[in-house]
């Protein structure tokens, strides 16, 4: 891709994106540049990735055809002032941040702008991204081609209607994070039955990468996945019977529906 990307904040999702990027071959170091509001993130995303950087928002602007607001939602409406000014006419404007809805932050512009409300996850940073994308009415389909082009660069993406974004934010943008902490308690319980933690974490990240797998690439229901692994009398049959009695399922059903009800409440805030 002929074309420099620019970001607007260098932290840790912005990383994991200009990671998946270039890990992936579509454009160059030379070709991105971030902004970050502290000399030591400068230092970090120019150590880690030799790509371009600056203490100036106007700056990365004015040089972006593409540009990802990669900040904290609090922070739009002062760095869209910062930039609005410096935007090229051709720029699509990229947004990251949950609960920030296309509306509102088309009005922190206060002028037409062409804009992709997207959410992504940090497996961009291992090409392993599942990300949403949601245009407004100024991205035209090539345009939209293009955008999709960089996410799936990294992962893989959808398009959804902007309904779906915080429904997307609980099952893909916050989730890895859950995964993160049923993986690790799959390793202590290794560990309590003594293996080494090192191989504790790496049979259950490749039980979790394999299951999941299956899923994407059988179709088949995870319940017949499920039922296909316990075998009558057997020892998968009394795990689940543990999960089920402890309340797995009622657990991540609210765990996610409380994290897609934060984001709601994010967007009623701006």
């Amino acid at each position: 891709m002929n074309k420099t990307i620019g970001f607007i904040g260098g932290g840790n999702m912005a990383s994991a994106i200009i990671g998946g990027i270039l890990n992936s071959g579509l454009t160059s170091e030379d070709h991105i540049i971030a902004t970050a509001r502290t000399e030591r993130t400068l230092l970090s995303l120019q150590e880690r990735f030799q790509i371009r950087t600056t203490r100036s928002n106007p700056e990365a602007a004015s040089l972006s055809d593409i540009l990802f607001l990669a900040v904290k939602p609090h922070l739009f409406p002062e760095i869209i002032a910062e930039i609005r000014d410096s935007i090229p006419k051709h720029a699509i404007l990229v947004s990251i941040a949950a609960g920030q809805s296309l509306d509102a932050i088309e009005g922190f512009f206060k002028k037409p702008v062409k804009l992709v409300r997207a959410m992504p996850n940090t497996p961009a940073l291992v090409g392993e991204a599942m990300s949403a994308l949601c245009p407004n009415e100024n991205i035209s389909q090539s345009e939209l081609s293009e955008i999709s082009s960089i996410f799936n660069s990294f992962g893989v993406c959808e398009i959804v209607p902007e309904s779906m974004m915080d429904t997307v934010v609980g099952v893909s943008g916050s989730s890895p994070a859950c995964v993160f902490l049923f993986l690790e308690a799959m390793a202590d319980a290794a560990v309590a039955d003594g293996m080494p933690r090192s191989q504790a974490y790496k049979f259950a990240a490749q039980a979790v990468l394999g299951s999941a797998r299956m899923v994407l690439e059988t179709g088949s229901h995870p319940g017949v996945l499920k039922d296909a692994v316990c075998s009558p009398g057997g020892t998968t049959i009394e795990a689940v019977a543990v999960l089920e009695n402890q309340g797995l399922r009622g657990a991540v059903i609210t765990a996610q529906r409380a994290c897609v009800e934060k984001s709601r409440e994010m967007g009623r805030k701006k």
